[in-house]
């Protein structure tokens, strides 16, 4: 399995026209009108502030999930939470080096909720909210950027559960949610994943917040920073490369490394994966997040798959951008092949009332298969 996960990685160098299709409405980029805002550079190069210092430290924390189902109630679990997140903030501000950039999991406020769409929905949180001041002021005291992916809801998104990865600046204020990009398809045979992402309602997300938020990247005095829930999908890493991500940060629910240094070395950026902690199970591989550099080398390994741990490394992140480009992608040579592909499951294919969103993973599996542009009916 590993080696076709690697394969498909390595088309990253032909994911320069998908993006073109993305965000042009099916048409090349050369063909956006100019109303539409510049998403890539002609010349390789990309939009930076000044760099604060030449070295950064980026910290990786992994931690167990705690799902909000198993307190007494949802206020009990939240504080619990917030305060294991509070304690390893502290442990990583106070050992080894200051770090500049500290990444947390994708669940380590809410845990991870099974069941329906309508039994999930209690068990998130808004962004901002409390939960977000509470950790605001653990990176103000620490002078840290502080990332935490969460089950999210949104009151201008009524009955969709989000995917947020939420970056908050030295200052202890949110300066940006990532969206995820895409879910994973037809990775199991009887479900399919249920939160809304931005390709789930692309079109009402565009006119919302714009093109330049579909891949946006985070220029910081520390880099350009981006992050991900994503995996195996290397078009949407590709993307953020050309848009000059420097630093891709991810969250996981389990992963593969293979995922994580191809990705990076395909890329030309930093990355990281932190990934959450569960007792040892022959069925899942848990834990284990890393750090890697740009070549896909890893600099930093948590051993444990099941306890808390805190990995660091430097990023030379001044050197590394001396003279930098975008990645050289094979754009030109695979556009005839891109030009006449279609992906399976249509954008937009969540954009439906509230009493019509899928309620399970099998009632989405129902969904995709009815507008399968492959075994369905499909939709134009």
């Amino acid at each position: 399995m590993k080696t076709t996960m690697m394969a498909t990685i390595g088309l990253a160098a032909g994911a320069a026209f998908l993006l073109g299709l993305s965000m042009a409405g099916g048409e090349s980029t050369a063909q956006n009108t100019s109303a539409e805002p510049v998403l890539v550079q002609p010349d390789g190069s990309y939009p930076t502030v000044p760099l604060e210092k030449d070295v950064v430290v980026l910290k990786v924390i992994q931690t167990g999930v705690n799902s909000l189902k198993s307190f007494p109630s949802i206020e009990e679990g939240l504080d619990f939470n917030l305060a294991h997140m509070e304690k390893m903030a502290n442990d990583a501000c106070t050992r080894g080096k200051k770090p500049d950039i500290l990444l947390y999991h994708e669940f380590p406020l809410t845990g991870y909720s099974s069941g329906s769409r309508t039994e999930k929905l209690p068990y998130t949180v808004q962004i901002p909210g409390p939960e977000t001041d509470r950790l605001g002021k653990v990176a103000k005291a620490c002078d840290t950027y502080l990332i935490f992916g969460s089950y999210a809801v949104d009151p201008d998104w009524p009955g969709h559960i989000l995917s947020i990865n939420t970056v908050i600046n030295r200052e202890g204020e949110i300066v940006k949610k990532f969206w995820k990009s895409r879910n994973i398809k037809r990775l199991y045979a009887d479900r399919e994943i249920t939160t809304t992402t931005i390709e789930a309602v692309r079109d009402k997300y565009r006119a919302m917040y714009g093109m330049e938020e579909e891949f946006p990247v985070l220029q910081t005095e520390f880099g350009n920073i981006a992050v991900s829930t994503v995996q195996f999908d290397p078009f949407i890493f590709a993307a953020f490369a050309m848009r000059g991500t420097e630093i891709m940060l991810r969250t996981a629910t389990l992963f593969d490394e293979a995922d994580v240094t191809y990705t990076a070395f395909t890329n030309n950026y930093y990355s990281a994966m932190s990934n959450f902690a569960l007792p040892l199970n022959p069925n899942y591989s848990a834990g284990e997040s890393i750090i890697v550099d740009n070549k896909g080398k890893i600099l930093a390994k948590e051993p444990t798959k099941d306890k808390d741990g805190i990995i660091e490394a430097e990023i030379p992140i001044a050197e590394f951008r001396k003279g930098r480009k975008i990645p050289n992608f094979a754009y030109e040579i695979v556009k005839p092949v891109f030009e006449q592909y279609y992906q399976e499951i249509p954008i937009n294919h969540l954009d439906l009332p509230r009493e019509d969103l899928p309620e399970t993973g099998a009632a989405m599996k129902d969904l995709f298969d009815r507008i399968s542009r492959y075994i369905g009916e499909g939709t134009e």
